[in-house]
């Protein structure tokens, strides 16, 4: 059972607890930021909309959470090629406080064969963004290995610090088959580059799995809060109801 309490500190720690309704009010921020901290331990982020970035800033700053980055999402979630306006929704974010953008991928553009005009819109991007960027793939629509591969490697060849999964507001989520792509791709690259498992992801199960995919091709020592995420409104909860039935709290993380 100790393996278990393991998993969900690690887990934890792992997370960007996410709020992207769109209709989050001052009180809703601030009740999802009271959940960045707790019995086992803290949050690796927090992902809003931009326009909460002061607010989840505030509460960071009130709890003396500095190990907590501040994460929002760009060009979110239809994937438009459209890179100027994206790199000043980067940079708008910024003055804001963002300390890590999640960007979408323009993969409907990449479906329909216009590879060049992506990779100038992630070139553009890459510029404009001087914290870590994570670059949402939006699998669950490229559907195809063979695909996710390429768009994998496209935005690693343009810079992106991390592949992640999916918006979760398409109607195909993250999959460990995807999941699988994309982690290999990240291994023939030098296992530089993170990866993020966002969509659908609701129990301690569903994120156990995709550690243990990540493990198996890269390594345990690899994965790390610089490495690898969770984006999830929920897990958290089911991670830590796991964590209470066991009969003893977690430790805090090193």
């Amino acid at each position: 059972m100790r393996d278990r309490y393991e998993r969900a500190v690690q887990i934890v720690s792992l997370l960007d607890l996410t709020s992207l309704s769109g209709t989050e009010s001052e009180a809703d921020i601030d009740a999802l930021c009271a959940k960045a901290v707790g019995p086992c331990g803290h949050v690796a982020a927090l992902c809003v909309f931009a326009r909460h970035l002061p607010r989840v800033a505030e509460n960071l700053t009130r709890m003396g959470l500095s190990g907590v980055e501040a994460a929002t999402v760009v060009n979110f979630p239809a994937g438009r090629l459209d890179p100027t306006v994206t790199a000043d929704e980067i940079r708008a974010a910024l003055g804001l406080g963002a300390t890590e953008i999640d960007l979408v991928f323009p993969y409907s553009a990449f479906l329909e064969g216009r590879e060049s005009d992506v990779r100038g819109f992630m070139v553009e991007c890459r510029a404009a963004c001087p914290v870590r960027l994570k670059v949402i793939l939006e699998s669950g629509a490229l559907v195809r290995p063979d695909v996710i591969r390429a768009a994998s490697r496209l935005a690693l060849d343009c810079g992106a610090d991390f592949l992640k999964t999916s918006t979760g507001k398409a109607a195909v989520h993250a999959t460990p088959e995807a999941a699988r792509v994309m982690l290999e791709t990240i291994a023939e690259r030098g296992g530089t580059a993170g990866f993020k498992a966002s969509g659908g992801l609701r129990t301690m199960a569903d994120a156990l799995a995709y550690l243990e995919l990540a493990e198996d091709i890269l390594g345990p020592g690899w994965v790390g809060p610089r490495t690898f995420r969770f984006g999830a409104s929920g897990l958290l909860d089911d991670v830590l109801a796991v964590a209470a039935a066991g009969g003893a709290a977690c430790a805090a993380p090193a």
